[in-house]
């Protein structure tokens, strides 16, 4: 496609899995890194190279940028694919890959720099007219500058990494007697995992819809979105379950949603897939929170209502090929639902339950999709997140596909000694009513403090 004649998926999982089968279907040669954890994992098996780079641990293989770039040009690679997670907004990465003569399948490096930085991010779309919650534009200094600040703007407050992502750097502060020591421990926090101790501080609402817009844009100057995703029902700022189109929105709002998200983009001069993520009130108003520069785990709901691979969008867009989209594209068909397959203790906090899969059975039938890499023997490697599978599934209304989904996650059977997953209590939490009913929230899951019955 365009010149691009091999892909080098720098990932593992899943993701890596649907990446190398898109690139199948259009007749683009892959390769498979991988660590030494990951020696016999599916997308080795179905990737027409593979190349180790390294020993389990992220930081010496999936993370270790020398590694991939050598594995890139020991196979001939033209491009790199980096999926989500690892080093996909890693604007080094992106510049690396570039000068070594490789495109880069993702936003440009200078544009990932600038929204990967929270308060940048957050400067940049106040400037293109964005809706922010109140709150720092800037890192802040101290503490005492920090909590002076939150005293202003009211409780409850979040403070935030700037450099933070992925539901992890942040903390919810209720009281400004509790602030300091929330301060102290979200800056060491940053700086341990990011290497980066800047936080910032923000309005943060007990009441809201987490509701982001899926975006593609060209080299051309074409900037579009897909449409809106509920990403609402969360544990610890993590997803867990996630729709498209987003419910119990009107029409009017959804478009607003999306036009702004795509005049956010086109500020900045974004190219590629990436997510605009926004929170969402009682009444209706919506906030700008950041940006994914990357495809995202839930893209397969925008995939199935509207018809669009993303992937492929992705290598058309990283070709210099001019999208070429419907006029309607925005406009779903249906709608899809993704629940994720963690290996979770619901029961003990989602605690991690890894272990080998003595038992592995993923559901089927008409309109259910499963993104997977797991299968019966396989051993859950320690160093890596815990998604096994995403089960998606679409319906000709929300109704429908509720139901198709807890028929899904019923017939889900995922054991192992020590391993639980999150298949049981998802199937039970799309029963409550504030879900059926679309009222939920993005606190919905932590107030749910009855027993859940959990299973495999």
């Amino acid at each position: 496609m365009g010149g691009i004649r091999t892909v080098l998926v720098a990932n593992r999982g899943e993701i890596a899995v649907r990446i190398i089968r898109t690139c199948a279907e259009l007749g683009i040669a892959t390769v498979a890194v991988y660590s030494e954890a990951d020696a016999e994992s599916a997308a080795v098996r179905m990737a027409d190279r593979a190349y180790r780079i390294g020993p389990g641990p992220a930081k010496r293989s999936y993370l270790h940028i020398p590694a991939i770039v050598e594995a890139a040009r020991a196979t001939g690679a033209d491009a790199i694919h980096p999926g989500y997670g690892f080093l996909s907004e890693n604007p080094d990465f992106a510049e690396v890959c570039e000068a070594e003569g490789f495109v880069f399948i993702g936003a440009p490096a200078a544009v990932m720099a600038d929204l990967g930085d929270k308060s940048t991010a957050r400067t940049l779309m106040s400037a293109a007219g964005l809706p922010l919650l109140p709150g720092s534009r800037e890192p802040l200094d101290s503490a005492e500058e920090a909590n002076a600040l939150a005293d202003e703007i009211g409780y409850p407050v979040i403070i935030k990494a700037v450099a933070g992502g992925g539901g992890r750097g942040m903390r919810v502060v209720r009281d400004s007697g509790d602030f300091a020591q929330a301060w102290r421990d979200t800056r060491a926090n940053a700086s341990a995992v990011f290497g980066d101790g800047r936080l910032y501080v923000e309005r943060y609402l007990d009441s809201a819809r987490h509701v982001e817009v899926q975006i593609l844009a060209d080299h051309h100057g074409t900037v579009l979105h897909l449409g809106a995703r509920d990403c609402s029902l969360q544990r610890r700022h993590q997803k867990l379950v996630e729709e498209s189109p987003a419910p119990g929105l009107s029409d009017e709002l959804l478009a607003r949603i999306g036009e702004t998200a795509v005049r956010g983009a086109a500020s900045v001069g974004y190219v590629g897939a990436g997510t605009f993520e926004f929170l969402l009130d009682p009444q209706g108003r919506f906030y700008f929170m950041e940006v994914n520069c990357r495809l995202q785990v839930e893209h397969p709901v925008t995939e199935m209502v509207t018809g669009i691979d993303l992937v492929a969008q992705q290598l058309r867009i990283a070709a210099g090929l001019p999208l070429d989209l419907p006029d309607d594209i925005a406009v779903p068909r249906g709608v899809a639902i993704e629940c994720r397959i963690n290996a979770e203790d619901p029961a003990r906090e989602f605690a991690p339950a890894p272990g080998t899969l003595t038992e592995c059975v993923l559901p089927g039938g008409p309109f259910v999709r499963v993104d997977t890499h797991v299968e019966s023997g396989y051993t859950i490697p320690p160093h890596y997140d815990s998604l096994l599978a995403k089960v998606i599934v679409w319906g000709e209304d929300r109704s429908a596909a509720i139901t198709r989904m807890r028929r899904a996650l019923a017939e889900t059977r995922i054991d192992g000694a020590g391993v639980a997953t999150t298949a049981r209590f998802l199937h039970d939490v799309l029963d409550h009513p504030r879900f059926v009913t679309a009222e939920h929230d993005t606190a919905l899951i932590g107030a749910l403090t009855e027993p859940v019955s959990v299973g495999s």
